[in-house]
Formats: structure tokens, C-alpha cells, sequence
């Protein structure tokens, strides 16, 4: 009876034996794949880590070379308009037709003072009208022919020039100039002069320009 009980409870170890056996066994291959499964990841990230870092900052370098060229070419375009020697010239043309009337006769007052000191008859001709007719200095009637004569004289000047102008309008093509010139120098005589007058310029606007059509003049000195 002993016998069989013990070699049931042989059997029994066996059995259990066998099954603790059974169940220690599968553990070391689970153990394995999450081994794996945990050495697996690691690497990967630092794969994924290198490429996601390196073109960051290759993208972030390229718009700003882009953005930093652009206000470069801006300030390089503005100055070479800015210098344009054509641009320069265009105001000062503009500023003498853009001249007012009175402005623009007194000018011409002034130059044909000058005129004379110089005997340029050129620029006075532009100013005189064809028809022009008036009173010289000497108390003769005289007409553009004769203004220009009276220029090339051969008196030597040291001066001349206009001490006062006085000018009104009468409408919009049509000036009076009154005003006193003095003259110096020496007359071809060999003496010296030293003459003022007095002067009364009618002009007219014709054709966009200008001319003097009438006037008188009188030496008062």
C-alpha cells in the first residue's frame, strides 16, 4: 500500500515537475523579442534625428539670403535714377518758359542794357518787333533799323546797366515798361561819359513771345 502511494506521489511530482517545466520554458523566448523589440527603436530615432537637423537650417539660410539680396538691389536702383544728368538739365529749361510776364520782360530789359555796354545787336534784334517804331534819346523818330544802328556805335563802356524798372500790364498780351538806365565810359570822341535816361518800352506777347513795339527814350544826364 506504501508502495503505491509513493509511486503516486512520484508520479504526481513527475507530472508536476514536467508542467513547472513546461511554463519556465516559454519565458526566455518572451524575453527574447522584447529584448529585440527594445534594440530595435533605438536606433531609429537617431536615424530619423540626422536628416529632420541637417535641412532645417539649410531652409531657413535660403530665404534669408533671398530677403537680404532684395533691399540691396532696391538702394542700388534708386541712386542711378536719382543721377540722371538729363533729369538735372530739364528743370532749369523748364524754370525760364515757366517764367512769369513781368519777370520775363524785366529780363529782357536788363539783357538789352547789357547789350548795349557789349554792341551786340544780335540779342537786342530779338527783342525789337519788325514793326517796331518810337523816339531815340537825340529826339528822332526811328524804327528797329535804327535802334540796332544806334548799338554799334563806337563809344567804349565801362558800365551800363538799368537803376529801375517799373512795369504794368494791360491785359494779358500787353506791357508798359518805364524805368532810368545809366551808362558810363568813354565816347569815341576820347572823353569820358557818364549818362542816365529815361525810357518808356511798350510790350506785346506774339506768338508765345515778347517783343517791344514801341518806345521812347530821353537823356537826362
Amino acid at each position: 500500500m506504501k508502495s503505491i502511494i509513493s509511486f503516486l506521489a512520484i508520479t504526481t511530482l513527475s507530472l508536476a515537475a514536467t508542467a513547472f517545466a513546461q511554463e519556465e520554458s516559454p519565458s526566455p523566448t518572451e524575453e527574447k523579442p522584447s529584448a529585440t523589440v527594445e534594440e530595435t527603436p533605438a536606433p531609429a530615432p537617431v536615424t530619423e534625428q540626422t536628416p529632420v537637423v541637417a535641412p532645417a537650417p539649410e531652409k531657413a539660410s535660403t530665404p534669408m539670403a533671398e530677403k537680404s539680396a532684395g533691399p540691396a538691389e532696391t538702394k542700388k536702383a534708386t541712386p542711378v535714377k536719382s543721377a540722371s544728368p538729363a533729369g538735372m538739365a530739364a528743370p532749369a529749361a523748364n524754370a525760364s518758359r515757366k517764367m512769369s510776364p513781368d519777370a520775363s520782360i524785366k529780363d529782357m530789359e536788363n539783357r538789352w542794357e547789357t547789350a548795349v555796354a557789349a554792341h551786340d545787336a544780335t540779342t537786342v534784334q530779338g527783342f525789337v518787333a519788325a514793326d517796331f517804331m518810337g523816339v531815340s534819346s537825340r529826339g528822332k523818330f526811328t524804327g528797329k533799323s535804327g535802334v540796332l544802328s544806334e548799338i554799334k556805335n563806337k563809344d567804349t563802356y565801362k558800365s551800363a546797366k538799368n537803376e529801375r524798372l517799373n512795369l504794368r500790364m494791360y491785359g494779358p498780351n500787353v506791357a508798359v515798361v518805364t524805368g532810368r538806365a545809366r551808362e558810363k565810359g568813354t565816347g569815341a570822341d576820347g572823353k569820358p561819359f557818364d549818362r542816365a535816361y529815361l525810357f518808356t518800352d511798350t510790350w506785346m506777347a506774339r506768338g508765345g513771345h515778347w517783343q517791344c513795339i514801341a518806345s521812347q527814350s530821353s537823356q537826362i544826364k
